[in-house]
This record gives structure tokens, C-alpha cells and sequence, in this order.
């Protein structure tokens, strides 16, 4: 295998550039291995100032500044694009929708699918541009049989191949990430972009949702769908509290419940299940919260889908760990279950596969099943 297949010749390059460091320092390498490189900045909000601005190397006009600065040190050409109703219907609108229905969806991993690697590499490509450059941290890996597969990054501590799982073999084809290699810490990052002359060297990390300026989700949907109060109940139905709508809550949640009625045991209750069709939330204890098995749907593979149920390792989270699993697909759906109990798995999230540091795929998650006693 060779990594990087785009390094073999010089190609027009197409950088994303958010306006943070990462995306700049991606452009920079691609600019300077020999690429034919243009900047762009996605304009993703219709009124830009709505979007949280100073530690957010995202999507604000403070943001697009930074970028077009960039673009203007590395030499290349920059123009900013507006995909703000795409990002509006595909990003900003299955959020709320996913909430609405009891779900925690992923927005940034949505976003990659539909945005960076969707609405974003077509145009590309209808332009005339090889490949999409992005700052995220991941590797492509060609093999000789002229396929593509998305590896882990070299550095574990900074892998972002969780959120690039939906990516398809296409979309794997014509993308760039010049970061993956990068076994360094964040701040030999910063410091290249200061040897190299880029501004955005010591912007703070982009963190959090970026369309939610005030960082309050809660409140984000209360404004969307309304206030709507409803029972908090335990796991025998008993109401022990009440909410302002279901949609403010997610599985595994332990703080913000403001239930006045103590747990006969002492212990701290977590919430179980999410129902939007009666507006109820359940919680009980920790233990309640260990899931045996889940049931996905939309599968997204980096490459051939699996045949045949097989072992791997699955990560549920864009920061968590990797456990053991077995997965099959059957029918539509992706069929896991893993060798040990896990705690906090919504419905909504993405579970992501991996064989070894190999992506191969990703699903939403539909369902889940409680273990048992001497659940494998």
C-alpha cells in the first residue's frame, strides 16, 4: 500500500478552509508538495454574526477573515462559497428533526457527509478540481488494486476518522488530508503556522455546535420546537418529576434533570429513554444503562460492505474509546453486538466499525438492547 495517492502527481486542489489552524496548515502542505491550490471558505449561515464568533475556527465572518488572510500568505487563490441553505436543510434542520424524534444526532459528522464531501466535492469536481483538502486527521490509503480505504491518523490523541466514516468510495477518491501523518502535538501544529506566517497560529480549537452562537442547546430547541412539558418518570412509571420537553435531554444524562424526589437507594439517577410520542423521560440507575446489542440503519462503507457477520472494533463517540464487537449486516440493517457492556449509547449516534485502523463504516443507531446478567 502507499498512502496519500494524491502525492503521486500534482493535482488541483480544492482547501476548505474554516479558518482555524488545521485547515490552514492542510492548504499550506498541499501548496507546497507541488498542488495546484485554491482556498475556500463555506459560508454556512445566512446571517453569519449569529454563529459564535472567537474560539470557533468555523463558520463566522470573523472566521472567513482569518481564512482569506491565510490563503493570501500561502499565495493561493481564495473565494468564499455559500452553502448556507444546504447547511440550513441538511445540518441545521435533521438536528432539530433527530431531537424532536428522541435521537442525539451528530451535526459535524452530518455536515461532513453532506456539506464538506457532498454539496461541496461536486461542485469541486464540476469546476475541474481533482480532490477536496481538508484539515481533518485522518489517513487515505490506496491500494494496488487502485482502491481507496480511510485509516485512523498516525497520531491516536487527535484521530478524526470517527466523523469522516459516512465518506463512500467516491468521495474517499478525491479527498486530501494532509494532516494525517501528523504525529506531532497541537502546538508543533501552531508552531508551523508560525514559521509559515499564518495569523490564525494561536486561535483557540473550534468547539462545541457551531450554530448554536450561545453554546445552549436546550434553549436552541426551545426556541425550534416550543416548550412542552411533560413527565419525568422511573423505570416503574411512577412520576417523579417534570420537564419542559423531552428533546432537552439525551441517554447517559446525569446533571440538569431537577427531579425533587431522591433515589430510594441515594444514588445519582441517569436518564434511560427518551419517548417524544408521549413526551415522557425515564431514568434510573447507571446499571440500567448497559447496552448488549444495537441495531443500525443508513450504512455508509469506506469500500465493499462487509459480508457475513465478522469481529471488530466499534467507537461510538467522536472522542471515545474503541470496545469489541461482532457486526452483520442483514438486510438494511447493521446488527452489533459487543463483547462487553456498554453505558450511554443513544439512539441517533453514529457507530462507527473499524478493522484494525481500517474505517469500514459507518451507521446511524436506531435501536438498542439492554444486557443482561452474563450478557457477552
Amino acid at each position: 500500500m502507499t498512502d496519500t495517492p494524491q502525492r503521486t502527481r500534482p493535482l488541483r486542489v480544492l482547501a476548505a478552509m474554516s479558518g482555524g489552524v488545521d485547515s490552514a496548515v492542510a492548504a499550506a502542505r498541499a501548496a507546497e508538495a507541488g498542488h495546484d491550490v485554491t482556498g475556500v471558505h463555506l459560508a454556512l449561515s445566512a446571517n453569519p454574526q449569529s454563529f459564535r464568533t472567537g474560539a470557533r475556527g468555523c463558520c463566522t465572518i470573523e472566521d472567513s477573515r482569518d481564512a482569506r488572510r491565510a490563503a493570501d500568505v500561502i499565495g493561493i487563490p481564495f473565494y468564499v462559497w455559500d452553502l448556507a441553505d444546504r447547511f440550513r436543510e441538511d445540518v441545521v434542520e435533521d438536528f432539530v428533526a433527530e431531537y424532536e424524534a428522541g435521537r442525539t444526532p451528530n451535526p459535524c459528522l452530518r455536515c461532513n457527509e453532506k456539506i464538506k464531501f457532498a454539496a461541496l466535492l461536486d461542485k469541486a469536481l464540476a469546476l475541474g478540481f481533482d480532490a477536496v483538502c481538508t484539515g481533518h486527521y485522518a489517513k487515505v490509503v490506496l491500494r494496488e488494486d487502485g482502491t481507496r480505504e480511510l485509516h485512523r491518523a498516525s497520531d491516536m490523541a487527535k484521530d478524526q476518522s470517527y466523523v469522516l466514516g459516512v465518506l463512500d468510495d467516491r468521495q474517499l477518491a478525491h479527498a486530501m488530508f494532509p494532516l494525517g501523518d501528523t504525529v506531532t502535538t497541537k502546538e508543533e501544529i501552531r508552531a508551523e503556522a508560525e514559521r509559515r506566517g499564518l495569523a490564525v497560529a494561536k486561535k483557540p480549537d473550534s468547539h462545541d455546535i457551531c450554530f448554536i452562537a450561545d453554546g445552549d442547546t436546550q434553549g436552541f430547541l426551545a426556541k425550534r420546537l416550543g416548550r412542552a412539558e411533560g413527565d419525568i418518570v422511573d423505570e416503574s412509571g411512577a412520576k417523579i418529576g417534570t420537564h419542559e420537553g423531552a428533546y432537552g435531554f439525551t441517554i447517559g444524562q446525569r446533571k440538569g434533570l431537577r427531579i425533587g424526589t431522591p433515589a430510594p437507594d441515594g444514588k445519582p439517577r441517569y436518564v434511560l429513554d427518551i419517548s417524544p410520542v408521549d413526551n415522557t423521560v425515564t431514568v434510573g440507575p447507571a446499571a440500567s444503562l448497559d447496552v448488549g446489542a444495537l441495531t443500525a440503519i443508513r450504512p455508509r462503507w469506506c469500500g465493499a460492505a462487509p459480508t457475513g457477520p465478522g469481529a471488530y472494533t466499534a467507537q461510538l463517540r467522536a472522542h471515545g474509546d474503541e470496545t469489541p464487537v461482532t457486526a452483520e449486516l442483514v438486510g438494511e440493517e447493521l446488527r452489533v453486538r459487543f463483547a462487553q457492556p456498554v453505558r450511554g449509547v443513544a439512539p441517533g449516534q453514529a457507530v462507527v466499525l473499524y478493522d484494525g485502523t481500517r474505517v469500514v463504516g459507518s451507521a446511524t443507531i436506531a435501536s438498542t438492547e439492554r444486557a443482561t446478567a452474563g450478557v457477552a
